[in-house]
Order: C-alpha cells, then structure tokens, then sequence
C-alpha cells in the first residue's frame, strides 16, 4: 500500500475564535499531542502546528481514511467538544495538496496578515519539538527542510514582506481608524511579549508617546517601557489603570479572561463615560466578551481584524502571484523526489546483493592468496568497491529517470527479475541513492 501525506488542521478562514482559543488553550498545557503518536496506528511520521490562528497535524500513512480518523479524534479529545462541531471546521488535504498549503503556510500566503514573518520561525519551534519526540522520518524531514527553503525564496525573490505587517500592526491601524488620530491619547499594553512589542513600535511610529506597559513579569515590562520611555503599572493594578488610558491592547498569555465586565463597569463610571477601547489579540482572549455591552466600551478581537487584512491582500496581491508561482514550482519538484521512493526498496536491493556477491567473491579470492600483504589486499577491496558502483550507476540511474513516470512499476518489476532481487521492501529510511 504506498505511502501518503495528510495534512488536518483549522484556522482562522474555517474555525470562529471560540473555537480557536479552546484549542490554543490545550496546545499550552504541557502534554505535548505529539505524545499520542504511539495511540495513532494508522499514522507512522507526524508534525503538529499550534499558533494563535491555526492548529495542523501533518502526518503520514498508508491508510488514509484512518489516519485521517485517528488525528481528528486526536482533536476531539485535545478541545472536548462535540465531534460534529470539531469536524465542520476542519479542512483535509492530501500529497500535493497538503504540500502546497505547507508551503503557504511557511511562506506567510496563508497568514491572516500575508507577509507577517513570525509564523516560519513558529513552524520551526514545532519541527524541533517533533525532532525530540522523534515523530519525523524521512519524508516530513525532507518537506519540512524545503519549506524553510521555499519561504526563504519567497522572501528573497518577491516584496511581500516588504513593509511587513502583523497582526500587532493591523492593531494599530484598527485604532487609528477609529479614532483618525492617535496623537495625544494614552495606551496600555496589557503584556510584553514580542506581540506588544511590535504594536508599541507602530504606535510609537503613528503618533503615539504616552505609553503605560503591565506585565506579570515586573522586568521584562520595565525593559519594555525603557525601551518605549513608557510608564510601568504593577499587574495587580491594571483595572484602577484604565482611568486614565484610552486605548488597552491586551496580549497576555493568560489561559482565561483577566478582565470582566463587573470589574470595569465601576471604573467607568468614574472614567465619566470617556470612551475606552479594548484590541484583544491574545489567544485565548484576555477580555471577557461581556465587556462590550458595556455603554462607551467598544471591544475588538482578532477576528475583528479581518476587514485591516484584507486592505494588506489587496496591497499584495501581485506579489502573492509571484510567490504563488515558487510555491507551485516547488511543489512539483517534491513530487517527484517523492515519485523517487516507488523505486528506493529496488535500489537498496540491487546494491545489497551486489554488495553481498561482492564480499563473498572476495573472502573466497583473499583465502586463496595468504601470501598477500595488507597493503595489496586493501587494493583489491577497492578495485572490487570500484567495479561494482561502475557497473551499478547506470541501472540505478534508468530506474531514478523512470521513477517520474506512471509506468515506472513496469521498470521496477523488469529490474527486479533481470536481478533476481527479493521481493520484500527495503527500508525506505537509506533514500541517499546518489552514484558518487
């Protein structure tokens, strides 16, 4: 049965931010989904994704419909919801098709702002984590390698992350579009991660100079606000706070809302109804969404987003075509590295039995010549290595040009006869099948 590539995940095209955020919200827990490759039968190599706007397992099999079964499941069990709900979310691609969205991924087309840079180094961060838990082989090693190959072309032969965006900056730019000037109103950032960070340089770059950073963490918020000549407030005061703040853009990792409805309704009355503008970016949210229904609380998430990504796409769409066209050529080029595993068992095969006529002529050969020194034997070894990769490289070179080609099994079967090779798989982990 060959071998195939899946790719199963949601994100923020398919899945509502309720759903999102119950999954980013086990993907921080510290078991890893990664350990339950061993419970996958169907599923022999495996990659998981998590970011704040979508989470993919990418895997391979020889049984699809239950490979495909066993990772929803998966999923089902990591966010505890119905399975029908799980299901109508997601999206299943398959071989090239799971391919190409890799390489979408990793090259930011896929992102909810094209050209944001963080997700390649996210995916990265996810390979490294399946490296440790040793559930990449062969096949996810070689894709996941060209994907941080083809997003480095991506970026190197097209503008799309020139004047790069993020969802930080769609932030900031959803705020200046509400108030149509940001100079002279007053910011917090609730949190200090590198998402903050970004959304106080582009408010520092629009106009902004009174900055107040909140962070559970007293010194990274400090580095921070030095950074920013921004103000400092202990966490545990970040409510009494918003009094004299106009607009809040929370990014903490907190695993649930910090902020709820009962807690501000008091503080605005003393704010006297000034308006006060929430941007929640953290996955899952900081703010509970019963905060808006509060009078002059206006409440924004990163679904709210949208509208500011899609100006971006519009921006980009020339160089989305052009990096749409490396992702295509790409694609096909792994297609055939892949098309080259049908004839890799043929290969090991032929090599292993002329390696093993090889040694046993030779053994039979130096047993006859004791007076041999080692000197001479040594060269009689290379001489024997020698004959046997020159009479080998071109069999082995027709076989790798057939292997593109759907009548490949023909050649396969032929050379196998011809041989008199072993009918039984060789193992597809020695796919260096170079002739040098």
């Amino acid at each position: 049965m060959a071998m195939d590539i899946y790719l199963v995940g949601m994100n923020h095209k398919t899945a509502p931010v309720e759903i999102r955020e119950r999954i980013a919200h086990v993907c921080r827990s510290n078991t890893s989904p990664l350990e339950h490759r061993p419970h996958c039968r169907a599923v022999e190599e495996l990659f998981f994704l998590s970011t704040c706007n979508r989470v993919e397992f990418l895997f391979t099999t020889r049984n699809g419909p239950h490979g495909v079964e066993e990772i929803t499941d998966l999923m089902v069990q990591m966010v505890g919801l119905p399975k029908d709900l799980v299901v109508s979310h997601l999206y299943v691609h398959k071989n090239l098709d799971a391919v190409r969205h890799l390489f979408r991924v990793a090259s930011s087309l896929d992102s909810m702002v094209v050209g944001e840079p963080q997700i390649l180094g996210q995916i990265k961060n996810a390979y490294r984590e399946a490296t440790q838990y040793r559930t990449v082989g062969v096949v996810l090693n070689r894709l996941l390698h060209k994907a941080f190959s083809v997003a480095k072309r991506v970026r190197t032969e097209t503008n799309i992350g020139c004047h790069a965006v993020s969802v930080s900056y769609a932030a900031v730019a959803l705020a200046k579009k509400i108030f149509g000037e940001l100079h002279g109103k007053r910011v917090m950032l609730l949190g200090a991660g590198e998402m903050a960070e970004l959304a106080a340089e582009h408010f520092r770059a629009h106009g902004v100079r009174d900055m107040v950073v909140v962070n559970r963490t007293l010194e990274r918020g400090i580095e921070l606000a030095r950074r920013f000549h921004a103000q400092t407030l202990p966490f545990s005061h970040f409510v009494d706070g918003l009094l004299q703040v106009d607009i809040v853009l929370c990014s903490t990792a907190a695993a649930e809302p910090i902020l709820h409805a009962e807690n501000l309704k008091p503080r605005m009355r003393k704010r006297k109804n000034r308006p006060l503008f929430f941007i929640d970016i953290a996955m899952p949210r900081n703010v509970d969404p019963k905060v808006h229904d509060l009078d002059n609380v206006y409440l924004y998430d990163i679904d709210d987003l949208k509208g500011i990504v899609d100006l971006n796409l519009s921006e980009r769409r020339h160089e989305a075509e052009k990096a749409q066209h490396i992702i295509d050529t790409e694609t096909l080029q792994f297609q055939q590295w892949l098309q080259t595993l049908d004839v890799v068992p043929t290969i090991i095969a032929l090599r292993r039995k002329a390696e093993e006529i090889r040694q046993a002529e030779l053994r039979k050969t130096l047993s006859q010549l004791s007076e041999l020194g080692d000197k001479e034997k040594e060269a009689i070894r290379v001489l024997t290595e020698a004959i046997i990769k020159k009479l080998l490289h071109d069999p082995i070179v027709f076989l790798k040009k057939k292997s593109v080609r759907d009548s490949k099994g023909v050649y396969v079967n032929f050379t196998q006869q011809l041989f008199n090779l072993e009918q039984e798989d060789a193992p597809t982990s020695s796919l260096d099948c170079t002739d040098g």
